[in-house]
C-alpha cells in the first residue's frame, strides 16, 4: 500500500475473520431498535484522521452499533461520544459531536485507528483475530511514520497489540516490554507511547477514568507530537 487512502479502501474489502464476518453483517440484518431505520456500514472500519498525522490514538475495535453501524472509527456509540468531547476540548477536534460520515468533523494532526476493524461479538476479538488484522495496524503505522511523534492507546489490548508491531518494524522497544498502565509514558525511538484506560461505558460509569484523566492524557501526548 502506497498510500492511506489505498489502505483504507483495501480494509473494507477484508473478509479474514469468519466469526467477525458472519457477526457483523448479522447485526446489520437485525439492528437495534433505536436505529431500525439506518443502513448500517457492516464491513471492517478504517483508520479516521489526516494522513499527516503527528499523533495515533489506538482503540481495541468497532463497537456492533456504532462503527459498525456508521463506518467511521469511534462514531455512535458512547465511548465514541466520550473521546469526541475529549478531542474537541483540547482543540484537536472541529466538533465535539461525531454522529456519521458526512457530519464535517475534521481531526487536526490526529489519526484514529484500532487493532481489529471489525465488531466482534461482545466486544472481544479473539487472540487469533487480533493476529489476523495486525498486518493493517503495521501499514497503517508504517504509512504515518513520516509525521508520527506519539501513540495514546486506550487500554491494555490496544497496547498488547501495539508493541509487538513495532517491534516488528524494528522500532526499539523496551526488554521486557513494558505493562499498560493510565499515565504511563514509554520512549520508543523517536515515538512516545500513552497509556490511557479506556473510554469505555464501563469505566466512566465506575469512575475508574474521567473526563479530566484522558484530556490530561491526550493534552500530553499532542504536545510531544507538537500540536501544541
Amino acid at each position: 500500500m502506497d498510500s492511506l487512502a489505498d489502505l483504507d479502501a483495501a480494509v473494507t474489502e477484508c473478509r479474514a475473520c469468519p466469526r467477525l464476518v458472519a457477526w457483523r453483517e448479522k447485526v446489520a440484518v437485525t439492528k437495534r431498535a433505536a436505529y431500525a431505520g439506518d443502513e448500517y456500514w457492516a464491513k471492517p472500519v478504517p483508520g479516521f484522521g489526516p494522513a499527516d498525522a503527528a499523533l495515533a490514538v489506538v482503540g481495541l475495535a468497532p463497537s456492533a452499533h456504532g462503527g459498525n453501524r456508521t463506518g467511521r472509527m469511534f462514531t455512535g456509540d458512547p465511548s465514541g461520544d466520550f473521546l469526541f468531547r475529549v478531542l474537541h476540548e483540547v482543540g484537536l477536534a472541529s466538533q465535539p459531536t461525531s454522529v456519521d460520515r458526512s457530519d464535517g468533523l475534521t481531526l487536526r494532526g490526529t489519526r484514529l485507528v484500532s487493532p481489529v476493524r471489525c465488531a466482534p461479538p461482545e466486544n472481544k476479538p479473539t487472540p487469533a483475530e487480533r493476529d489476523t488484522c495486525r498486518h493493517w495496524l503495521a501499514d497503517e503505522l508504517r504509512l504515518l511514520r513520516p509525521t508520527l511523534k506519539a501513540v495514546v492507546v486506550l487500554g491494555a489490548f490496544g497496547w498488547q497489540a501495539l508493541l509487538p508491531v513495532l517491534a516488528e518494524a524494528a522500532l526499539p522497544v523496551p526488554s521486557p516490554r513494558p505493562a499498560f498502565g493510565h499515565g504511563i509514558v514509554v520512549e520508543v525511538g523517536d515515538l512516545q507511547l500513552h497509556g490511557c484506560y479506556h473510554v469505555s461505558p464501563r469505566n466512566v460509569q465506575t469512575g475508574r477514568v474521567t473526563h479530566a484523566m484522558v484530556c490530561d492524557v491526550i493534552t500530553s501526548a499532542a504536545r510531544a507530537g507538537g500540536l501544541f
